[in-house]
């Protein structure tokens, strides 16, 4: 029986993920009681239990999470930003390429994408290492998410009924360009510059898309669009992740559409001049705890879509 430790279990990713395990038999959970929920010693004695331990902390509290961990048995899962760009650490995207999936496999230090991030480099890192664009590309970014991704203090806003009545329509954010997940969107997909990404928070709960515009003109040694299909439909086309030759509902693609679901749809839009790159997923799923499930998965040596929603 494997013993699984959550480590701030009491945030919306934390939340998730023990909902999702609490129901499996083929592991045990290990609880602190409330009053011990932060105490340093019975959590880094919980850590020291655990087969695996999943860290949904803040950086700093992740950081320092880590460091408690005595032994060399203990498999970690960070769903923080603070190990994702760490190359000690395996980036928790197994789709990418084999060599993700074989690091996966075969560490004991695991960082969950972020939600964006996940998106973002699954449509750009399989364009730099088919070598269809410059690592030098300046690329800019825009995605839509549900509002579970604002994390505790932010759902209860939006669900408060005396809201504030702007929060009815679609904001953008991270106006400084100064987004946490940049990082990893440049580092893992193999680009040498951050893109310019203008996130919206919207007023549904949950459910993410990212879309990428690349120009033609940008595409290296004559590629298309139809390359650009070809490439994904090879790449993508597990359960998990899959290439979609067509995602939209009657000239619309909406946010929502795979909320409650641990996959990602990917797919090509626009023409031979102008280029729509789309990835549709759930934030809370494939872009946090369902992906975090599938690290467990594969780390157990089991299907990674066991128990996952498809």
């Amino acid at each position: 029986m494997t013993k699984i430790f959550i480590d701030g279990s009491q945030g919306t990713t934390g939340l998730k993920i023990f909902d999702r395990l609490k129901k499996r038999d083929d592991i045990e959970l290990i609880t602190l009681p409330e009053n011990l929920r932060k105490d340093t010693n019975a959590r880094k004695e919980a850590l020291n239990s655990a087969d695996i331990a999943f860290l949904c902390l803040p950086d700093a509290a992740a950081i320092e999470a880590v460091s408690l961990v005595e032994n060399d048995k203990t498999v970690i899962i960070d769903t923080s930003t603070a190990h994702r760009t760490n190359d000690g650490w395996a980036y928790g995207f197994p789709e990418l390429s084999e060599e993700f999936e074989n690091k996966l496999k075969n560490s004991k230090r695991i960082a969950v994408p972020g939600c964006y991030a996940s998106g973002f480099i699954a449509l750009v890192k399989p364009l730099v290492d088919a070598e269809f664009i410059d690592k030098n590309l300046c690329i800019a970014c825009h995605a839509i998410s549900g509002y579970s991704g604002a994390g505790k203090n932010g759902i209860a806003q939006y669900e408060d009924e005396n809201r504030d009545a702007l929060l009815d329509a679609p904001r953008e954010y991270a106006l400084t360009q100064q987004h946490k997940h940049l990082k990893e969107m440049k580092a893992i997909s193999g680009l040498y510059n951050e893109p310019i990404f203008s996130p919206y928070i919207c007023d549904y709960f949950s459910g993410m898309v990212m879309t990428v515009p690349i120009f033609k003109k940008d595409l290296k040694d004559g590629k298309t669009i139809e390359d650009i299909k070809s490439l994904y439909k090879a790449k993508y086309n597990s359960s998990i992740v899959m290439y979609k030759e067509s995602i939209d509902e009657n000239g619309f693609i909406s946010g929502n559409k795979m909320s409650e679901k641990d996959s990602m749809e990917v797919t090509v839009c626009g023409n031979e001049d102008r280029i729509l790159l789309i990835a549709r997923y759930d934030n809370l799923g494939k872009g946090a705890s369902g992906a975090a499930v599938q690290c467990l998965n594969v780390k157990m040596g089991i299907a990674p879509e066991f128990q996952l929603d498809l």
